[in-house]
């Protein structure tokens, strides 16, 4: 990977996501920055997936297909990670899609600010894909420790500049609830800060069955990723739940 090297690699698991694909698939397509390329990691799919994703990448030779054994997302973003060629990575899950302007907006962002890590707001859409009526919108900039309270960067919208300290990959060992947390936790770390855009380029899907959306069963997860990976104290780690706890409620409700 060289200096001039300008593209971004997007990251695309996929585990029986039949239905949403092909709009994820032609939101990046569609981007009117085109020096990517979409690496898409089949999870062991029991649907089409893979035979639709395979489709896509014989017409459009900026996509590529890698199948795996059902191994989970961290390890297939990484897997996806591993066989990236860009100096960008982005990750972009199969249900989720993005504006046309997201690559070309994010990246001038990177570059105004000089940094590693950029993110942004995004809408909420149900299902079917019509938007709910919610936005997130996110600080215009995070510091490592506000990070450390809660995860601030939808990872739909997170851009990481991998010429300066190589690939970062996600942590298997956490699981996949928290893996994405640790992830952007571990590259603001390597910098202290990240910045925002404030314009929602990006659309995240709510399904009727996401675990995001069930708050409440995520908060013991939650309070051990406090104590096990950030080694907070009981009170700190406490503080930070309620912060996250209210947060959340204001997102989904």
């Amino acid at each position: 990977m060289t200096e001039s090297n300008e593209k971004v690699s997007i990251i695309t698991p996929v585990y029986n996501g039949e239905k949403y694909l092909p709009v994820t698939i032609e939101s990046v397509i569609g981007q009117s920055y085109t020096d990517w390329e979409m690496i898409i990691v089949d999870d062991g799919s029991r649907d089409g997936s893979l035979a639709l994703a395979k489709s896509y990448a014989e017409k459009e030779p900026r996509i590529r297909v890698i199948s795996q054994e059902n191994s989970g997302s961290a390890a297939a973003r990484n897997n996806g990670i591993e066989k990236a060629t860009g100096r960008y990575i982005a990750l972009l899950d199969a249900d989720d899609l993005w504006e046309n302007d997201f690559l070309k907006e994010q990246l001038e962002l990177m570059h105004r600010k000089d940094c590693v890590c950029v993110y942004g707001s995004y809408i909420f859409i149900d299902e079917e894909g019509h938007p709910t009526g919610k936005v997130a919108n996110p600080p215009l900039h995070v510091t490592y420790e506000d990070m450390c309270v809660m995860n601030h960067i939808g990872c739909l919208t997170g851009l990481y500049d991998s010429s300066r300290y190589g690939k970062i990959y996600l942590r298997r060992e956490l699981g996949s609830l928290r893996d994405d947390y640790a992830y952007w936790l571990d590259i603001v770390a390597l910098e202290k800060e990240a910045w925002g855009n404030h314009v929602p380029l990006a659309r995240y899907r709510v399904m009727s069955g996401s675990t995001t959306g069930k708050k409440t069963k995520l908060i013991g997860v939650q309070y051990r990723f406090y104590r096990q990976y950030l080694k907070l104290s009981v009170p700190k780690a406490l503080r930070n739940l309620f912060i996250w706890g209210v947060s959340g409620l204001r997102k989904f409700l």
